[in-house]
């Protein structure tokens, strides 16, 4: 009844601000410090666990709309971020402390700007209407949030406080299950970010966020009917995403589109508005924060990044993005002379400057970005005739390779340079990234030494390679036939027997609608199991290293499986440390 009541006076809330004219909206604080701190670590262990997806125009649009939707939500307990995740599944998911992030995989799709609305709303409701407090596995949640690489997790059937050892479940692979073993550090933070990402929200809090979600994106002047076709994407896609557990973790697909459709003509589209002010705003609470607070180093980068992409432009942005690139340049500048990638610190300023014009040609800081350019630009020059020399003489470390290609991409050596760190990878066991130099090298001069010598390795190579990835990149290129039948024999015998799940990961990250996705996928499900199984095993022998280790493996390069999703079903906190 208090549920029913409460989503009575939302609805009622909603319409009344409906009907109200349009209002900017009122100042951000942090109402609550303790729990934007811990939502905070877990934003920046998102960051270190996934990987941030570099798409400058993507970011940009994403926190342009994001915004135009936040300061319509009349919600000032906490300052909206919103963030991009290198993870090919499609997704986003939100933080209590108002962060939110997209997922390569869901940009992948080729949304436009009202369905992206529409999933950036949903994502802000799930914060406003403040669902992680209703949540089913809140105490879990909330404490591992309390707890964070402090107090670890339990790994264990719920009620195994109350089971001796020898009433353990059975397991017929290893025995009866122990239970009650306590993982921390990383296994622990993979369980919370698998929680939140690839965890649903009852369908009460679904379809509460989704109507949440359109009624911002029409307030913002975005079509809510985006949310319709969102769903009808989705659907058209249902195998392949069926396949990466997409409608596992978002339950109710048919329900939810039939409901958005009906609910499009709810609200009528208004007038889009500027949310500079807005966004003004929220980087000063985020940089007020900064200043009051002592963040980790981690969590400092994370949190002036944040207030970067919330104002682009202005002194403070400024500052921050002159900082973030002088950190690169410094760290660059600490490497071994030959071992120093100019041409990444290069594209970085570049890439800054570019939108720098964009936002404010007459910035001062432009001269500054150039200057700096120019004396980059000079140190790689100078670098170029003691690179050739060392390249002549035969002795070098892989990362003066990596560097020269990045320095001198136009230079006559690169099929030479190539060739020699596909040479060097193989001799690493990295059989993906030596296949793309082997193929580097054949393709930027196959009628060279070089070249032909590396097609003649590749073709030598394919028939014992066992990275499912190198072998997509062969069948990939359309330069050498030959070449291309005996990856595609190959992949199609190694597929169903690969033997580590970090290789059949890897698959899917590069290659997300690839045509072995279903037999990468059933293979990865089946090596997750068997994982599992080991979990057990030396947790009932009290090996907890080896079991946190094949428990990283498992939330790490398969945290869609069946068994990733054992292991999210039996964390519970230690009861006598969750506070």
């Amino acid at each position: 009844m208090r549920d029913r009541t409460r989503r009575s006076v939302a609805f009622a809330l909603a319409l009344a601000l409906l009907a109200s004219p349009w209002r900017p909206a009122a100042a951000q604080t942090i109402a609550n410090p303790d729990l934007f701190a811990k939502s905070l670590t877990v934003a920046q262990e998102a960051v270190e666990q996934y990987g941030l997806y570099d798409n400058s125009e993507e970011l940009a649009r994403v926190n342009r709309i994001g915004y135009e939707l936040a300061q319509h939500s009349e919600f000032q307990k906490f300052p909206f971020t919103f963030g991009l995740v290198d993870v090919p599944v499609p997704n986003a998911f939100a933080l209590p402390g108002g962060q939110i992030f997209v997922t390569r995989g869901m940009l992948d799709l080729g949304l436009d700007d009202d369905m992206l609305a529409n999933v950036l709303g949903h994502e802000i409701a799930h914060v406003t209407l403040e669902h992680y407090l209703r949540m089913k596995r809140k105490a879990t949640l909330m404490s591992v949030l309390g707890n964070l690489l402090v107090a670890g997790i339990l790994v264990g059937e719920a009620n195994s406080n109350n089971r001796t050892r020898d009433e353990a479940p059975y397991d017929p692979r290893v025995g009866r299950d122990p239970g009650g073993d306590l993982i921390q550090g990383a296994a622990a933070a993979s369980l919370i970010l698998s929680e939140l990402l690839l965890r649903s929200h009852s369908r009460e809090h679904e379809d509460e966020s989704d109507k949440e979600g359109q009624r911002l994106a029409a307030s913002a002047g975005y079509d809510p009917d985006g949310a319709r076709r969102l769903w009808e994407k989705m659907e058209s896609r249902a195998p392949q995403f069926k396949q990466y557990g997409y409608w596992q973790t978002h339950p109710f697909a048919v329900e939810r589109s039939k409901a958005a459709g009906a609910r499009k003509g709810t609200w009528k589209v208004q007038t889009g508005k500027s949310a500079d002010d807005y966004r003004r705003r929220t980087q000063a609470v985020l940089t007020n924060y900064l200043a009051s607070h002592r963040p980790t180093e981690g969590e400092t980068a994370f949190l002036k990044s944040a207030a970067l992409t919330a104002w682009p432009q202005g002194k403070t942005a400024e500052e921050y993005r002159l900082e973030k690139l002088h950190r690169q340049r410094d760290q660059e500048m600490a490497k071994p002379l030959l071992s120093r990638d100019y041409g990444a610190v290069v594209r970085a300023y570049r890439d800054e400057m570019k939108e720098l014009k964009a936002l404010d040609p007459g910035s001062d800081l432009l001269r500054t970005l150039q200057a700096d350019i120019d004396d980059l630009e000079s140190k790689r020059k100078e670098l170029f005739r003691r690179a050739v020399e060392v390249l002549d003489g035969g002795v070098y470390e892989t990362s003066f390779l990596e560097a020269f290609l990045s320095n001198f991409p136009d230079a006559s050596q690169v099929p030479e340079v190539a060739l020699a760190l596909g040479d060097a990878y193989s001799r690493l066991g990295n059989q993906t990234d030596g296949v793309t130099q082997y193929l580097a090298a054949f393709q930027s001069g196959p009628d060279t030494a070089e070249g032909k010598r590396a097609r003649t390795g590749l073709r030598n190579l394919t028939p014992n390679l066992k990275e499912l990835s190198a072998l997509q990149q062969l069948i990939d290129q359309n330069d050498d036939p030959e070449l291309k039948r005996l990856a595609a024999d190959r992949l199609a015998q190694v597929v169903k027997s690969y033997e580590d799940v970090a290789n059949g990961a890897e698959y899917l990250r590069r290659f997300p609608e690839g045509p072995h996705v279903p037999a990468v996928m059933d293979r990865l499900n089946s090596l997750a199991d068997n994982l599992y199984g080991e979990v057990v095993l030396y947790q009932s022998v009290g090996d907890d290293v080896k079991a946190i280790e094949r428990i990283n493996k498992i939330l790490t390069h398969a945290p869609l499986s069946p068994a990733a999703e054992k292991l999210r079903d039996r964390a519970q906190i230690p009861t006598e440390k969750a506070g």
